[in-house]
């Protein structure tokens, strides 16, 4: 019996991107090690956030396995199903959505009861909704660029990017907003659409400052352009991520420091993960960290740019568009260039949800490996 469980384990990792999948998997086994890591030096209070993120992967990986074996086909045929759930989900938030921290105006999480736990609705959509625009896109490709398909598509990406904004995850909302536009400037935006939309950016950024954005947005980015902007409390969780990486060097203070050698950051372990990083393994250890990242990203690209089908394209387009973004604004905001909106860096933060779903993601995109059947990028 064993023998054969090995053998099915061989035949599988055969016709799977295991790269892919190991590149996730050595992700997530460092960020448990940082996590628990920050456990040790007191900065989380609680056993269960250590827990929850080998847990996760761990489910997340299964998950990956089953979705891979699914025919990619067969999920966008299911998109009624799969997106009725995550609307659902999401909608409830408006009567029983709850605050993760206290000083953060949002509730996009949704308690699960008996559990003690809190779910993120919009980590989940994000999955359905690459999947649906992928399937609505392939769709109407040769009628893209008419006004009524093109009204039709805006309210499709439109729509989960408003609902998320009025619950306050101004982050989440933006990664959406990027997918959006990614996967249609992949099936073929015409240039007299984009062009207006550019010219029009600098004009609604003038009215969002001016009627649009609190005082607390407004300060956020002030304190990337300036920190002498803003109160000190408004940059301060910049300006002590940054002494964080600065204290690390080139090859950090080691991922069991002493407790002395911590410089504290507020959400280090979650948003601010990448500054930890920095301080524990230093330069070295972030250069090491952003080209593991980086070959993620390519890896998913290539299997988009070598699926057989437009719809595999966009499925794979749409997903490196979502890590990537948070990629980019993740570690923008722990380096100061950015303002902080709330963003995880995939599979490092901590986070269960985040965790799950990004595996979902990677499922997909698998699913389109195996049932694509080409020769591909690095084999």
């Amino acid at each position: 019996m064993i023998k054969n469980i090995f053998s099915a384990i061989g035949r599988y990792f055969k016709q799977t991107d295991w790269l892919l999948l190991l590149c996730c998997t050595g992700l997530s086994a460092f960020s448990t090690l940082l996590i628990y890591s920050l456990y040790q030096n007191g900065e989380i209070g609680r056993i269960n956030t250590v827990v929850v993120q080998p847990a996760m992967a761990l489910c997340g990986i299964a998950a990956a396995i089953v979705l891979s074996k699914i025919d990619y086909h067969t999920m966008a045929r299911m998109w009624k199903f799969h997106t009725a759930i995550c609307y659902g989900l999401l909608l409830l938030l408006f009567p029983f959505g709850v605050q993760r921290v206290e000083w953060v105006d949002d509730r996009n999480w949704l308690p699960i009861p008996f559990l003690g736990i809190n779910f993120q609705p919009s980590e989940l959509l994000k999955i359905s909704f690459i999947i649906t625009f992928a399937y609505h896109l392939s769709k109407v490709k040769d009628t893209l660029n008419r006004p009524k398909q093109l009204l039709l598509l805006l309210l499709h990406g439109l729509l989960p990017v408003a609902i998320i904004h009025l619950q306050g995850d101004d982050g989440t909302a933006l990664v959406m907003a990027v997918i959006f536009a990614a996967m249609l400037f992949t099936a073929g935006l015409s240039w007299k659409y984009i062009l207006p939309v550019a010219a029009m950016i600098p004009p609604a950024a003038i009215v969002a400052w001016n009627f649009l954005l609190d005082d607390d947005k407004k300060n956020r980015i002030l304190a990337v352009i300036d920190p002498t902007l803003v109160e000190a409390a408004d940059s301060w969780q910049q300006q002590r991520g940054l002494i964080s990486i600065g204290n690390g060097g080139l090859w950090g203070n080691g991922v069991f420091m002493e407790t002395g050698q911590f410089r504290y950051v507020p959400e280090v372990y979650n948003d601010f993960i990448f500054t930890y990083i920095g301080e524990t393994v230093g330069f070295i250890g972030c250069l090491a960290v952003l080209l593991v990242l980086a070959f993620l990203c390519i890896r998913i690209l290539s299997n988009g740019l070598r699926a057989p089908d437009d719809l595999g394209k966009y499925i794979c387009v749409g997903v490196f568009a979502m890590i990537g973004i948070q990629i980019i604004i993740n570690i923008g905001m722990c380096l100061g260039m950015m303002p902080v909106i709330g963003v995880t860096l995939p599979f490092l933060s901590a986070g269960g949800t985040s965790t799950g779903t990004l595996y979902l993601a990677i499922g997909v995109v698998l699913s389109v490996y195996v049932h694509s059947g080409k020769d591909r990028l690095f084999g």
